[in-house]
């Protein structure tokens, strides 16, 4: 029987700068890219109370450790 590879996926989380952080990790690891930048909108702002535009996610990939 063959055994899956399975990636690691990590989830960090900044209760603010989360774009700055995902800048900070990609300048560590040779081909490191973000992927999408989520933000809030004015919908939903009664639940989240954030105002619109800052960052909700960041999906960045993580390359090889060190430019």
């Amino acid at each position: 029987m063959a055994i899956a590879k399975q990636k690691i996926m990590p989830c960090l989380w900044f209760d603010t700068k989360a774009e700055e952080a995902a800048n900070f990790y990609c300048s560590f690891f040779k081909d490191s890219r973000i992927n999408q930048i989520s933000r809030y909108g004015k919908e939903g702002f009664d639940k989240h109370g954030k105002q619109p535009a800052p960052v909700m996610v960041v999906a960045f990939e993580r390359g090889q450790l060190f430019r």
